[in-house]
């Protein structure tokens, strides 16, 4: 009968409510507070590692890009005629080829990251 009512039993038989369930919910929602303020705070350091990584790898392609320019595909002087140096330029012109079309996109994408977690703030 208390089910189909949704009240305790002690007020059907007429007993008063004592003042603990008062108690249980403040105890309960300290506990939720302090709940929600540790998973606030970790998703803070997620948000930080990951603003670190994506200005890592700013960082990262700024630098190999100057690299880049400072070797000014010297490799493209090699004499290919001796096999290792043929395999060596091959792989340094693939890896610049592919990293200066992809690397502005990653770069972009990078920068759009940092500022979305900057606003998360």
């Amino acid at each position: 009968m208390a089910d189909e009512l949704d009240t305790s039993v002690n007020v059907l038989l007429g007993e008063t409510v004592t003042e603990s369930m008062t108690d249980d919910l403040k105890v309960i929602s300290k506990k939720l507070e302090i709940i929600n303020l540790q998973l606030a705070k970790r998703n803070m350091v997620k948000i930080k590692t990951i603003r670190l990584i994506l200005i890592a790898l700013c960082a990262f392609i700024v630098l190999v890009f100057i690299a880049l320019t400072i070797m000014q595909s010297s490799y493209l002087r090699w004499n290919y005629n001796n096999p290792e140096l043929a395999v060596a330029g091959t792989i340094l012109h693939g890896f610049e080829f592919v990293f200066v079309r992809l690397a502005p996109l990653a770069f972009i994408a990078s920068v759009i990251g940092i500022a979305i977690t900057y606003k998360k703030r």
